[in-house]
């Protein structure tokens, strides 16, 4: 059982369709903010930790332009309510 407000490793749903597809959203809504074309590559790692929802702390590869780099994003997800929003979405040095 998860254990709410603590971070924790996403075990074995980091490879998963549905954060493969909060990564791409995360990528699209960084686009549409900041009117980017970064293209998702693959999800790196995927912590998670469980509010009113479950909050998402993805790294992913992107290709900008010619070269791959490294970001994390965090999605806030509530299904529940079909809600998800991209709170932070930063490269990693």
């Amino acid at each position: 059982m998860a254990k709410v407000g603590g971070i924790k490793e996403a075990g074995g749903s980091a490879n998963s369709l549905e954060v493969d597809n909060l990564a791409k959203f995360a990528v699209d809504e960084h686009n549409k903010k900041e009117n980017a074309l970064l293209q998702f590559g693959k999800v790196v790692n995927v912590k998670q930790q469980v509010v009113a929802g479950t909050v998402y702390y993805i790294t992913l590869e992107a290709k900008d332009g010619d070269q791959k780099k490294v970001y994390e994003a965090k999605v806030w997800v509530k299904p529940w309510l079909d809600f998800k929003e991209v709170q932070e979405f930063k490269p990693i040095a």
